[in-house]
């Protein structure tokens, strides 16, 4: 996996260059944008974390979140905010930033969110991965095993599941058996589990 970037849009140039220096240092690897318009503008966004300023021209730090977030970009989103902004990153928070730093910050505070941000934004995106395999496999079951998973799921017995769908409860058990093999599922909880995961 590539190694994740910091990706750092504020339209201050020389914090732009402190912020570069500091992600460098703490042996980051960052890319710096002067404009949230600049960073929309790349087709294809490194995995990371997006540090952004609040309050910039053309569009500010909570419309880049509102655009972000519509695109369904993964990148955890932390704000940076001068004191009479607060409101607005309150409000960023509620659209689905991470966190919020208000200036003057300490550095450690701002790595420190940034390495929480990557932890957690790494977790996040393995889960995503594994619901999408497991969507995947659902998709190769027939309708009529997708039937019978929907009944083990809602907890029925397999008579019950064989009454409902007008088949005999032996044919269910094949079904099932179908399902366990194909799902890799090693027990009922484990199967269970794997399609409550698709719906979440």
């Amino acid at each position: 996996m590539s190694e994740p970037v910091v990706h750092v849009i504020d339209d201050d140039e020389a914090m732009r260059e402190s912020l570069d220096f500091l992600l460098d240092s703490a042996g980051m690897k960052a890319r710096t944008y002067e404009s949230a318009l600049q960073l929309l503008e790349r087709e294809q966004l490194e995995p990371g974390v997006i540090v952004t300023d609040v309050r910039m021209p053309e569009m500010n730090g909570l419309e880049l979140v509102r655009r972000l977030k519509a695109r369904g970009a993964p990148h955890p989103i932390i704000v940076i905010t001068g004191h009479g902004d607060v409101p607005l990153a309150v409000e960023a928070m509620k659209a689905g930033v991470v966190d919020f730093l208000e200036k003057p910050f300490d550095d450690d505070a701002l790595l420190g969110a940034i390495r929480t941000a990557l932890a957690d934004g790494s977790k996040a995106s393995e889960d995503d991965a594994e619901k999408v395999r497991l969507r995947e496999i659902i998709e190769t079951l027939s309708p009529r095993e997708r039937e019978v998973l929907q009944g083990v799921v809602e907890g029925k017995l397999n008579k019950v599941i064989a009454h409902e769908l007008g088949i005999s409860p032996r044919t269910v058990e094949v079904y099932r058996a179908n399902v366990m093999s194909k799902t890799g599922a090693r027990g009922l909880s484990e199967l269970v589990r794997m399609v409550l995961l698709t719906r979440s």
